[in-house]
């Protein structure tokens, strides 16, 4: 995919979007169901879709919403639900809409104050955090498409493990919800909104306080406070905009916040790659405005709408490469959480770098590889068999100082203060660590480049099998695997990953966008790397 002459440049008005005719689409617009891309798919993280485009309108919301409820009596859940939503446009008609049919069915709802935003990872903090208190099992929505670009809207469930829902979870519920639009809405039970809103069972919450203070549980906070560090944090008009001025107050640290404002066009951002608006801290092009502070600030990072990734940007090399990061986190934390048993492991995904199997090595750690997605990690987190679960797209969480459970959902809160823990306890910045992993095991060279892909291309890529790879080379190597299921647990990838000795490349649709993503890895140079890709998209060309 090329690079879009407005990569990396302040958002042009023309290409914000018409908030109005957003949200007068999303009351307006009826979804055929008879069209595949109209009907409620749960992808890796959840329903996404756009009002415009008749997927994500206030049909999809009652009826997936109603099945949530359908679901939780058939699985007999009986606590709280906590409910978050991001600063998307669609986010908060959502809420109303879903809380219309929470409140008839009478669920216990919990919903920030003041017509709040929660981020993703505080739900999943909520949620761990009230089960371990109460016996009536609590679980959650949050309403966000991450990183999607403005138009889009996002449904996803928590179960009460406080992760992402698995495919049994999420395949009863989409089911649930398409019967329930195909027979015309039959079985939704809805209160009037202002009904719906004075109900009993639904009541405003305070997120903020106690996840807020848990923070020294997981992060080293005085050593934060007490270096002094100047750090920026670009809040990027995310859910987690109230939450920076809380930490920054109850901790007393020297930091400067960025984009802490409502604004449902997110005029503030830059370009991503493509040209449009799109919310990832991971980007080099859409963090392009908090990249130029770099050298105001001793560390400075930034996370998506619903602050469940995390951008990193250091002095030493600006916005950290995902994968960098994350080996450099895993090899600070195993020797800096010295409370932790020895015989944790490390989550990673298939398509994570190579770097993270050689830190863990030298620390004497197992590596259990998982396909694409966060909820495959959250059994060893809850379990205590992982100490870190992380994902090459900028996600990830770990465990408590004692060894227990912080979050089940991507946390990029917890990993950009541990950005500054790193600065302040060792005196060097994260990418000044990294520079010294790859002294001690090589730098591989990685990227992740898109390409267009209709969903009839996407059901393709999810259903192969080694066998239709019919090349014995990549990168003029022998191919010394072909992967269709993670090493880690057996599960399937949901597109394929080919290996040679010195280079590597994963392909699969994305569960947002229509593209699919290949990711590579060199360990030999740029031009190997091309070469790679290149073959890779030659493949790929050969299979539809």
């Amino acid at each position: 995919m090329s690079i879009h002459p407005y990569a990396g440049k302040k958002v042009p008005k023309s290409a914000l979007i018409n908030v109005p005719e957003l949200i007068s689409a999303y009351y307006v617009k009826i979804p055929d169901t008879m069209k595949q891309g109209e009907r409620i798919s749960f992808g890796t993280s959840g329903h996404r879709g756009s009002s415009l485009l008749r997927s994500f309108n206030e049909t999809h919301i009652f009826a997936v919403t109603q099945a949530v409820c359908d679901y939780r009596k058939h699985a007999g859940i009986e606590g709280l639900l906590f409910m978050g939503i991001d600063t998307h446009p669609l986010s908060y008609p959502a809420q109303l809409s879903a809380l219309q049919v929470l409140a008839a069915n009478g669920v216990q709802v919990r919903i920030a104050q003041d017509n709040g935003y929660t981020p993703t990872p505080v739900i999943s903090h909520a949620i761990l955090t009230h089960n371990t208190d109460t016996s009536a099992q609590c679980d959650g929505i949050v309403i966000t498409p991450s990183h999607n670009p403005p138009a889009d809207g996002g449904f996803k469930y928590n179960p009460p493990h406080g992760g992402p829902a698995d495919t049994d979870v999420t395949g009863w519920i989409e089911t649930r919800a398409n019967a329930i639009m195909e027979n015309k809405m039959e079985g939704v039970r809805k209160l009037p909104l202002e009904e719906a809103l004075n109900a009993e069972n639904v009541a405003e919450y305070d997120f903020i306080t106690p996840y807020v203070e848990d923070l020294q549980n997981v992060i080293d906070m005085e050593a934060i406070a007490a270096s002094g560090i100047r750090i920026g944090a670009d809040a990027m008009g995310g859910s987690g905009m109230a939450y920076y001025p809380a930490i920054k107050k109850r901790y007393g640290l020297n930091m400067e916040i960025f984009n802490d404002t409502l604004d449902s066009t997110f005029s503030f951002m830059h370009c991503d790659k493509d040209g449009k608006v799109r919310m990832d801290c991971s980007s080099p092009y859409a963090m392009a405005g908090l990249v130029a502070f770099k050298e105001d600030f001793d560390i400075a990072f930034g996370n998506d709408t619903d602050f469940d990734r995390h951008g990193i940007v250091t002095k030493s090399v600006g916005l950290m490469n995902p994968n960098h990061y994350l080996s450099v986190a895993i090899d600070y934390l195993a020797r800096h959480r010295v409370g932790w048993n020895h015989d944790l492991g490390i989550g990673k995904t298939l398509v994570s770098s190579s770097m993270i199997d050689r830190v863990a090595e030298a620390l004497g750690k197992k590596v259990i590889e998982v396909p694409v997605g966060f909820k495959w990690f959250v059994s060893g987190l809850t379990e205590g068999s992982i100490f870190f679960g992380g994902e090459e797209s900028a996600g990830a969480s770990f465990l408590r100082k004692d060894g227990r459970v912080w979050s089940t959902d991507k946390d990029g809160i917890i990993m950009t203060l541990l950005a500054a823990e790193i600065l302040a306890v060792t005196g060097r910045d994260p990418g000044e660590h990294y520079l010294e992993l790859t002294q001690k095991f090589g730098a591989p060279i990685y990227a992740r480049i898109d390409a267009p892909a209709s969903s009839e291309q996407c059901a393709v890529l999810k259903k192969l099998s080694p066998d239709d790879v019919k090349e014995s080379l990549l990168a003029g190597e022998p191919i010394e695997a072909i992967l269709t299921n993670a090493p880690g647990n057996g599960a399937t990838i949901g597109g394929l990953k080919v290996i040679a000795k010195n280079g590597w490349f994963a392909l699969r649709p994305s569960g947002t966008e229509p593209i699919y993503k290949i990711y590579a890895e060199s360990f030999i140079g740029e031009e190997h790397l091309r070469q790679i890709q290149n073959e890779a998209q030659q493949m790929v060309g050969k299979l539809f």
